[in-house]
């Protein structure tokens, strides 16, 4: 299995950096009590840090707003998931727990200020790329059914031609959507080398240590990072 970054992605976001964050032999059907209470304190938090501040304004959001830009994606029409995140909490809506390796991601990704995804394993066959979208690459927005079609050249999150996260960070596919039944997941943490690697290798060292806490010490865990250096994580084999 792998997690790859295209240098076509590189040519555009030459600082980009990607930590990554793999988990299989998860019980993921438990209640998470602790999880909960966690993210509802990290909300608690940004909501205090984000008292009279605009989110987009921000030195937390603003790079990657001028990311989208250098993507050709308009950031006031398509949010970066951290932005949709850190406003939707700012605004004091809160957010919802919905299963307990999601809170765990999502209570990292408030902490940090950092966008992270959470792809099944188990419904990818061999890696995910980040990388432009070209013909044939399909993607079904989560919650629907019907397939759309990508814009040619879009930057993208794809296990071969089904794309998994349309407009980078933008929106993630119904297609590996983690549930109550997922065993295994890839955290992609999306990050800028000149703004928040420190953060991004925070976050890898507190996904460790929380998912042992919560899941136990059976479950196998794979962590790296990707830059344009080094483009390709191999885990699990």
């Amino acid at each position: 299995m792998y997690y790859a970054v295209s240098q076509d992605i590189f040519a555009k976001l030459p600082t980009a950096c990607f930590g990554a964050v793999a988990v299989r032999g998860l019980d993921n059907t438990r209640p998470q009590p602790g999880l909960e209470a966690m993210l509802q304190e990290n909300i608690a938090a940004c909501e205090a840090y984000f008292e009279g501040v605009k989110p987009k304004e921000s030195p937390a959001i603003v790079p990657y707003r001028e990311a989208f830009r250098a993507l050709d994606i308009n950031p006031n029409k398509f949010l970066c998931s951290i932005e949709a995140l850190l406003t939707r909490i700012a605004k004091g809506k809160g957010f919802p727990t919905i299963n307990g390796i999601v809170d765990l991601g999502n209570a990292i990704s408030i902490k940090y200020r950092l966008p992270i995804g959470a792809h099944d394993l188990d419904t990818i066959d061999n890696g995910l790329d980040v990388r432009m979208a070209v013909a044939g690459d399909t993607f079904i927005a989560f919650g629907e059914t019907t397939e759309e079609t990508p814009d040619v050249g879009e930057a993208i999150y794809a296990s071969g031609n089904e794309v998994r996260t349309r407009r980078w960070t933008w929106r993630q596919s119904e297609r590996g959507k983690i549930t109550e039944e997922t065993k295994a997941v890839l955290f992609p943490i999306d990050g800028f080398a000149d703004v928040n690697r420190a953060e991004v290798y925070e976050a890898i060292e507190e996904f460790k240590v929380l998912l042992h806490r919560f899941f136990g010490d059976d479950i196998e865990v794979a962590t790296g990072f990707v830059d344009a250096e080094n483009p390709k994580f191999t885990f699990f084999g």
